[in-house]
């Protein structure tokens, strides 16, 4: 049921969101100080193509990007744009949960808005 219901996601947005993600992620790796927010891009991004079967987790808090600095640079995130993402996945999502075939589809979105506010210190592992 995840094969069918990633490839509907990949088919019927899912490429645009994780590429979009993908293409954040390289542009912060033009700068030194954009490293950490694009490897964190880079993991939303490669979640965003296939959200089914998976979910994010926070890492261990002796972890590189846990902790007090994890807090920080999530902070900075947030600020800067974490926000506004965030609120496109909210709006989307609500959108898709009007309709019944679009409620699972809506629920990802959710998702991914709440990964979009803090992506620093999160894993995604299969479910």
């Amino acid at each position: 049921m995840n094969l069918v219901l990633n490839i509907l996601w990949f088919v019927f947005g899912g490429v645009i969101s994780g590429t979009l993600w993908m293409l954040a992620g390289c542009l912060l790796l033009l700068t030194v100080v954009g490293a950490p927010w694009a490897f964190a891009a880079f993991r939303i991004g490669r979640f965003s193509y296939a959200p089914f079967g998976r979910q994010a987790v926070k890492r261990t808090p002796d972890d590189l990007g846990t902790g007090c600095m994890g807090t920080l640079m999530n902070l900075v995130w947030l600020v800067l744009g974490g926000w506004y993402l965030a609120i496109q996945h909210i709006l989307i999502g609500l959108g898709l949960c009007l309709t019944l075939i679009g409620i699972p589809f809506g629920l990802q979105h959710l998702k991914l808005a709440i990964i979009s506010l803090a992506p620093v210190g999160t894993e995604i592992v299969r479910t």
